[in-house]
């Protein structure tokens, strides 16, 4: 994955009213395979780019956030499209409005996003043949064996800014 200064990659839903540009490369790309994933992306698994929220501007109509039930009973909030109800995007509970989680699919070039890890590949469709050299685990990972130094180093940066959402900013979720 390129540094983050030197990353710019745009997305879009298929109607084209909602457009989005990532400024910065995703601290990391999930590829999930929890049954949750599976179901509410109707597809084999989830592919995720997690990325600061303020590294993602909106360049178009702005989506509608629709409120959905998760497995952790937190919730997430989905940007959809209000014309083609595409979704873009999400904000978990664990993080709120600081991280988003850009579906790549709906990248201009998803092929640039690539996973960088499988999780909850216990649950995984009995098909779906891994890559060997990309990392995978059958739940969740410690994200110190998996992410970049550069990427760690700008989670730091957010973690007060995450401590602060859930020590009571849950209403602004």
């Amino acid at each position: 994955m390129q540094s983050s200064n030197q990353f710019l990659i745009e997305g879009r839903c298929d109607c084209k009213a909602v457009r989005y540009r990532l400024t910065a490369a995703p601290l990391v790309v999930h590829c999930c395979h929890c049954r949750w994933c599976q179901r509410e992306s109707g597809a084999s698994f989830a592919l995720n780019a997690m990325i600061e929220s303020d590294r993602l501007l909106s360049l178009g109509a702005e989506p509608e956030t629709i409120d959905t039930p998760t497995q952790s009973g937190k919730g997430q909030k989905i940007a959809r499209c209000t014309q083609c109800s595409v979704a873009t995007w999400s904000r978990y509970a664990g993080s709120g409005p600081v991280i988003c989680f850009v579906r790549v699919g709906t990248l201009d070039n998803p092929d640039r996003l690539p996973p960088d890890v499988h999780i909850f590949t216990s649950s995984k469709q009995p098909w779906v043949v891994l890559p060997a050299n990309t990392p995978s685990f059958a739940e969740y990972y410690d994200r110190k064996v998996v992410w970049s130094k550069e990427s760690l180093a700008r989670f730091e940066q957010l973690r007060p800014l995450i401590e602060a959402y859930r020590k009571g900013a849950h209403s602004v979720f």
